[in-house]
């Protein structure tokens, strides 16, 4: 006797899709409502709609990064050592749905680093750069690492390794041209500068230093101060929060 095959009738698949689509809108809207309670430091708030989003859509890791950054800062500004244990299970998880999520990798990083083991740090992005060969991020996030480590070379190789995958990349690019600014190699840092800002135009802070050694005109002692122009903030940032939704 045949068995049944469980195809869905066209009208059931056009109702599974309708409401996969519903859940993805939904999704979208409950990440938005946790990223103002996240910007208004209602991190409890803010984890109860992120919540309420993984369980639109459990398969996307969005909503688990969310979630871990809020419970990650919550832990950070309240000491709730659990809310940190949590949250590394939580950019675990969102990194099992998204292999390449740059901005969990760097939450994941930043707790690793915070809670002592900066060892590990290095692991989970060596990992990533062997995972994802193509991947310009891995080593961009080293960079970071390394640069915090005060390991400035082997911060500058990472960037290297990185363009050489992209040779396009505006973030290589800027953080690459910052290094060899604080180095003193203005000419080359300008360089660089300008090829990130022919990526992306929109980087004010890399704007501002191009603008600032240009009209230096070569002074060794203007460049240096910035001739009251906006100098090269760190790039190496602890994630800003949960931006994607």
């Amino acid at each position: 006797m045949p068995q049944p095959t469980h195809k869905l009738t066209p009208l059931a698949a056009l109702l599974a899709l309708a409401l996969a689509g519903c859940n993805s809108v939904q999704h979208q809207t409950l990440n938005a409502e946790g990223v103002a309670y996240y910007k208004q430091g209602a991190y409890q708030q803010a984890a109860g709609k992120f919540q309420e989003a993984i369980a639109k859509r459990p398969d996307l890791g969005d909503g688990y990064y969310n979630l871990a950054a809020a419970m990650h800062q919550s832990g950070v500004r309240f000491n709730r050592p659990d809310d940190l244990k949590q949250a590394e299970v939580l950019y675990n998880q969102a990194l099992e749905r998204s292999p390449d999520h740059v901005e969990c990798y760097r939450g994941l990083a930043v707790l690793l680093n915070e809670t002592g083991r900066r060892d590990a740090s290095y692991r989970l992005l060596n990992n990533w750069a062997v995972a994802s060969p193509q991947n310009p991020n891995p080593h961009i996030e080293l960079a970071r690492l390394l640069e915090e480590s005060s390991r400035p070379q082997d911060a500058e190789q990472q960037l290297v390794q990185a363009l050489t995958i992209n040779p396009s990349d505006a973030r290589a690019l800027a953080a690459l041209g910052r290094l060899r600014d604080e180095a003193g190699d203005h000419l080359q840092a300008l360089q660089n500068y300008q090829r990130s800002l022919d990526v992306n135009r929109h980087q004010p802070q890399v704007a501002a230093r191009v603008a600032t050694l240009q009209s230096a005109g070569g002074s060794a002692a203007t460049l240096a101060t910035g001739a009251g122009g906006t100098r090269m903030a760190n790039q190496w940032q602890a994630p800003s929060g949960p931006a994607r939704y």
